[in-house]
């Protein structure tokens, strides 16, 4: 039962919303490990100015994103071209990236946050909703 369980979960393709939405969350959840390690990383290691690494760091989450979600979230595309609709897909994170850029600026220039707590957290969170709902890759 739980074998069937996992294999239902993990491995099988599936137009399961539910299923799906389970699987972006683990893909959201990877990306951000890496989003929020390169920006760490390119800031605390590397000194490169925050805004350019969570821009950096965001465009490495965004492309791990992409490709996890095409390969083991959704099993159906509504654009058959990929250059198009990682196109679409990029133009939604843009707003994504915008988004973080702000939250970023404000929370660390105006609220004096440390950079890589609540602004890196809280900026990281609107993106994945952006992209989950934009829908580029998902026709259902």
């Amino acid at each position: 039962m739980e074998l069937k369980i996992c294999e239902k979960l993990f491995k099988k393709s599936t137009d399961n919303i539910l299923i799906q939405f389970f699987r972006y969350i683990h893909v959201g959840g990877i990306a951000y490990i890496f989003d929020f390690g390169t920006l760490f990383v390119l800031t605390d290691y590397l000194n490169c100015y925050y805004l350019i690494s969570a821009a950096i760091a965001f465009l490495i989450g965004l492309t791990i994103n992409y490709t996890l979600s095409i390969r083991w979230v959704f099993n159906r595309r509504c654009i058959k071209e990929q250059r198009v609709e990682f196109i679409i897909f990029s133009m939604i994170g843009g707003i994504g990236l915008l988004l973080t850029e702000l939250f970023m600026w404000f929370f660390t220039e105006k609220l004096k946050f440390w950079l890589c707590r609540k602004p890196a957290c809280i900026s990281r969170s609107f993106p994945l909703l952006c992209n989950k709902e934009g829908g580029t890759y998902n026709e259902n």
